[in-house]
C-alpha cells in the first residue's frame, strides 16, 4: 500500500496507507490521465494528480510525486500502463546501425529522408527547454516540425551555446532566428532564458538577429490555466518579484503541446508541412524503386 495523508488543525500532517481501493482509484486517475494525453513525464502526471477536485488526489510534495512515481511504475510493470505514455528524455542508449546489403540500407535511410519544410520560411526557428523531462514530452512535435530542440539542463554550458550558436549562423542562412522557451517560473528560471539569449547573441554578434520568446511559463499562464503554486524557497534572494513558483510540467501535456504548435506553425509558409509530405513519400518511392533494382542486379 501507499500513503495518504490526512491535516489536522494543528498544521501537522498525519500519513497513513491507502486501502486498496484507494490505490485503484489513483491507478484509474493515473491511467485515465495518460490516455487521454501521452506521452507525458512522471512529474506531468504528478501534477495532474495533485488536482484537489480528484477522487483521490495526492499531496503536493515530494512525497506526493514519489507516490506517483511508484504507481506508475507498477502499472507498466503489470502491462496496465504502455511503456511508451512515459517520456524520459534525461536517459538513452547509444547505437550503431549495420545493414544486410545496399537494399537494405536504402529502405532503412529512406525513411529519415525529410524535406525542408523551412526553405521558403522568413525565419528560422529553433526550441530550447529548460529541462529534459520538458523537452521530451515535446519532441516528437518538434521532429514533426523539422525543428531543433535543446534542453539546457538549467543554466546552459559554454559549449552547448556555442554549438548552438554555430549552428543557427549556418542554418538561419541571414533570416532572423526565433527561439523558443520553456521553462519554470522560479527565481532561477526567469534567469535561464535571459541567460541563454545573452550567450547565443554574444557568439552571433550581428550575424543573426535574435526573437528570443517565452512561451511557458508565464505570470498570465498561471492565472490563465489554473496552474499549482508553491512558495518561493525561504532565503533564495534573486528575482524577487516571483512570489508563487510553477514548475513548467505543471501545465498540462497537452496544453504545453498545443501553444508550441500553434507558434512554430505561424512561421511556416502556407500548406509546407502538406508539400513538404508530398515530396517525402514521393522520395521514398524512389528509394524503394532503387532498393529494388539493386536486389535484381545482386540476383
Amino acid at each position: 500500500m501507499i500513503m495518504a495523508t490526512a491535516v489536522y488543525p494543528t498544521g501537522l500532517i498525519k500519513r497513513r496507507r491507502r486501502t486498496r481501493a484507494e490505490v485503484e482509484q489513483l491507478d484509474s486517475q493515473i491511467f485515465d490521465v495518460l490516455r487521454a494525453d501521452h506521452p507525458q513525464s512522471v512529474r506531468h502526471v504528478f501534477y495532474r494528480m495533485t488536482d484537489p477536485r480528484l477522487p483521490e488526489p495526492v499531496e503536493k510534495t515530494e512525497h506526493g510525486y514519489k507516490q506517483v512515481q511508484h504507481r506508475i511504475a507498477e502499472l507498466r510493470r503489470n502491462g496496465g500502463l504502455p511503456y511508451h505514455w512515459i517520456s524520459d528524455a534525461t536517459r538513452r542508449g547509444y547505437h550503431v546501425a549495420t545493414f544486410n546489403g545496399e537494399a537494405d540500407f536504402l529502405r532503412r535511410v529512406s525513411g529519415s529522408y525529410r524535406a525542408d519544410l523551412w526553405e521558403h520560411a522568413e525565419s528560422y526557428c529553433e526550441v530550447w527547454s529548460e529541462s529534459r523531462s520538458i523537452a521530451g514530452v515535446i519532441q516528437a512535435d518538434c521532429e514533426r516540425l523539422a525543428v531543433s530542440l535543446y534542453p539546457a539542463g538549467g543554466f546552459t554550458s559554454m559549449t552547448l551555446a556555442y554549438q548552438a550558436a554555430e549552428y543557427i549562423r549556418h542554418a538561419a542562412e541571414g533570416r532572423p532566428a526565433v527561439i523558443f522557451y520553456v521553462g519554470d517560473l522560479d527565481p532561477a528560471g526567469v534567469l535561464i532564458d535571459l541567460d541563454i539569449e545573452r550567450k547565443l547573441i554574444e557568439h552571433l554578434g550581428d550575424d543573426v538577429q535574435i526573437d528570443f520568446r517565452r512561451i511557458g511559463i508565464t505570470e498570465d499562464q498561471v492565472a490563465l490555466f489554473d496552474l499549482p503554486t508553491k512558495p518561493r524557497k525561504a532565503g533564495e534572494r534573486r528575482a524577487l518579484h516571483i512570489r508563487e513558483t510553477v514548475e513548467a510540467e505543471a501545465m498540462p501535456a497537452h496544453i504545453l503541446r498545443r501553444l508550441l504548435v500553434d507558434e512554430i506553425e505561424a512561421l511556416l509558409p502556407h500548406d509546407a508541412v502538406q508539400a513538404a509530405q508530398i515530396e517525402e513519400r514521393a522520395a521514398r518511392r524512389y528509394f524503394e524503386q532503387i532498393a529494388a533494382l539493386t536486389e535484381e542486379g545482386r540476383g
